[in-house]
Parts: structure tokens; sequence; C-alpha cells
């Protein structure tokens, strides 16, 4: 099920719902379902129930330490940690449906986009 939240001013607000149906007109697509909500708040009370800052900061030095490691290799470019989001970025960009299957078969979670590649790993994960 899927969620999504969209913040924007007041007038865009007031355009989307109030004028005629058109380029900005909402579908249920990403609509409040039961089931997602239920999940995103039991979600939300996991979150702020741990220490996630600690967390972040925990994630964010390892990254910083495990990605440097890839700084020597001539295809990257540059890596970058910020939080608990680590970035490899590539000197071109990358085939994503083959490097997508390279990293599944690996049992590899990554986002791969263009010449970045993105890993932003659970909260709760260990070193």
């Amino acid at each position: 099920m899927i969620l999504a939240a969209t913040l924007c001013s007041e007038k865009v607000s007031r355009d989307v719902c109030e004028d005629e149906a058109g380029c900005f007109m909402h579908g249920p697509t990403f609509m409040g379902n039961p089931l997602a909500c239920a999940v995103a708040n039991a979600s939300l009370e996991l979150l702020l129930s741990s220490d996630w800052e600690a967390n972040i900061r925990r994630i964010e030095a390892v990254l910083s330490t495990e990605l440097l490691r890839f700084s020597g290799i001539e295809a990257v470019a540059q890596t970058r940690v910020l939080g608990g989001i680590g970035v490899i970025e590539m000197k071109v960009a990358l085939n994503l449906a083959e490097i997508h299957k390279q990293f599944v078969a690996e049992g590899i979670w990554v986002r791969p986009f263009g010449k970045l590649v993105y890993v932003m790993p659970p909260y709760i994960i260990t070193a």
C-alpha cells in the first residue's frame, strides 16, 4: 500500500483543491489507505521510541569509514555521507538495469540513479 504526503503553500493547495479538475487534479493513487496509515503510525511510534539520533550518528560514522574505501576505484568520482545516507558518485552514468540485478544477486538493497548509488540503511542496522 502506498502512502505519501505533499507539502505546499496555501495558494497552491487552494488551486489544487478548489479549481476545476485539470493538470493538478488529485487522484486516489496516494490517498490515505487505512492499512498504509496504520503502518505509518506504527513506524513513527517505533522510530520515536528508539534513540534514533544516536543510531543515525552511528550509521553515519560507519558509512563515512566504509564508503571512503571506494574512493580509490578509478570509476568512482566521489563518496559522501550525510546522516544515514551514503552516496557513491561514479564518473559516468551506470547501466541501472544491469547493476540493479547485480546488487539483488548479492543481497544488497541500494538505489542506483544515473551516476549515483545511494545507500540508506534502516536505523536499526548493525555495523
